[in-house]
């Protein structure tokens, strides 16, 4: 119901949850980065931004290193 009511929120929310306190849910991440990657990642990343104050660039940047950084962050923009 949540996703039917607001995508870019349900996917912001899900985002936030893979990235939060210890350790990263990689696949969490990338599932969803890279599968609305075409679709609606930027209104994604509108909404990650209204509802916790940070970029989701920022957020990826400080959970992630090396190449697997380099890329998500290739894709998100």
């Amino acid at each position: 119901v949540q996703c039917a009511l607001n995508r870019p929120a349900f996917f912001a929310e899900r985002l936030y949850h893979s990235m939060r306190g210890a350790g990263t849910d990689d696949s969490t991440l990338i599932r969803i980065v890279v599968t609305r990657s075409e679709i609606d990642l930027v209104q994604i990343k509108q909404m990650f931004t209204q509802m916790y104050q940070k970029t989701l660039a920022t957020m990826i940047a400080s959970d992630t290193s090396g190449d697997y950084r380099r890329l998500l962050l290739a894709i998100v923009g």
